[in-house]
């Protein structure tokens, strides 16, 4: 077989890495954009989640780097300077780190059930409202609609006369 020369063996070889990428257009996305739908709003009251062990030791650790490192600015410097120590760490020296971060979670949880039950109570009320207005509106519909019955009776009499 001869080698093809010209434009014919520019195509090919175009169209050879072509197929490799699966016929899609490079770049961009065969999904259309997904916008997020019903996306609940947070509440400002609820409380925060408890920080991790990490994060505790992290909270002391920029302390520290800060006064030894006065120059360094960056956040991502920080972090990653406190991850490598973190990761140097033995089970012993994480302990109160742990410790101090298990005592928060369960602050957290008494917290969040005092939350939780107050969020229940709300709920209970505006469904107890809901229906009272429900209620109220089918009641003031009965007592119209008899005294439009009386009007039309009341009009009935007037035309006998």
């Amino acid at each position: 077989m001869k080698p093809v020369k010209g434009k014919a063996a520019v195509n090919k070889v175009s169209k050879d890495a072509l197929k490799t990428v699966n016929d899609r257009k490079v770049g961009k996305s065969s999904k259309p954009p997904s916008k997020k739908v019903g996306a609940a709003k947070k509440d400002p009251n609820k409380p925060k989640r408890p920080p991790s062990a990490f994060f505790v030791f992290l909270e002391e650790f920029r302390k520290t780097f800060k006064e030894k490192h006065p120059n360094v600015k960056g956040v991502a410097a920080v972090g990653k300077a406190g991850g490598e120590k973190w990761k140097s760490m033995s089970k012993s020296e994480k302990a109160p780190y742990e410790a101090k971060a298990a005592k928060k979670k369960t602050e957290y949880e008494k917290v969040m059930t005092a939350y939780n039950k107050k969020q229940a109570s709300r709920t209970d009320d505006a469904d107890e409202e809901s229906e009272k207005s429900k209620s109220e509106v089918h009641d003031d519909d009965e007592e119209s609609g008899e005294e439009d019955d009386e009007d039309e009776e009341d009009d009935e009499d007037e035309d006998d006369d």
